[in-house]
């Protein structure tokens, strides 16, 4: 009797119409879930600092090895009183490890830079690679609490012992180090063309003047352009 009365009983979880509701519920909770994990790699990935620069992380390893020579100076030495002697003495001290030949004044290549043979004269530390060093220690002394009034290796008896160091070398091997001019103003094509234009009263012939005399300023700021400074 209750099957000819057409009357329809509760639904079966384990049929197909059950099984529509549930699925979509786990779909949701899973999206919900994977989007909760990117946002939070994409956090934590914004929160880990930047690796250091190249220069940053040579900045620090020469602090640490002029701190440790400090340690090892006899007597040992505070950075409250090191002085520009003392930083000369720390780069005399590091021409032992240097890899650059520099001629005595009675070698037979003294002032060759390229000679055929080789020979007995000692290996230094470049000019190149002293001055680069004091300006990193030079900004570390005072990123670590010094003042500028007081950074040793700011001190004008550095900057002479440098000088000496680039002259010596640059006779001993035939490299000349050139200063840097500053470049002077250059004056455009059509700054000049609009002079030119400006005087219509004046004829051609001030033009041809205006034209020359922007083109001998153009070679004079290439040649000035054209020195460098080499470091060894």
């Amino acid at each position: 009797m209750d099957s000819a009365s057409g009357g329809t009983g509760p639904p079966d979880p384990n049929t197909s119409g059950g099984e529509g509701p549930s699925s979509a519920a786990t779909g949701s909770i899973a999206a919900a879930a994977a989007g909760a994990v990117v946002p939070a790699a994409a956090a934590e990935a914004s929160s880990s600092p930047a690796p250091p620069s190249r220069y940053e992380s040579q900045k620090r390893r020469d602090w640490n090895t002029f701190l440790q020579y400090l340690k090892n100076h006899k007597p040992p030495l505070t950075l409250a009183r090191c002085s520009g002697a003392h930083v000369i003495e720390f780069l005399k001290y590091l021409d032992q490890f240097g890899k650059t030949k520099v001629h005595a004044a009675g070698c037979p290549y003294f002032g060759h830079p390229n000679p055929p043979a080789p020979c007995a004269c000692p290996l230094k530390q470049a000019w190149g690679s002293l001055d680069a060093l004091i300006g990193r220690l030079r900004a570390a002394y005072e990123e670590n609490g010094g003042r500028p009034e007081s950074n040793p290796f700011g001190a004008r008896a550095v900057r002479i012992y440098l000088r000496e160091v680039r002259e010596g070398q640059a006779k001993a091997r035939g490299i000349p180090y050139e200063k840097k001019k500053r470049k002077r103003p250059t004056v455009t094509a059509t700054a000049v063309v609009g002079n030119v234009s400006a005087g219509p009263s004046q004829g051609g012939g001030d033009g041809d003047v205006g034209g020359g005399d922007g083109g001998g300023g153009s070679s004079t700021t290439a040649a000035d352009a054209a020195t460098t400074s080499t470091a060894v």
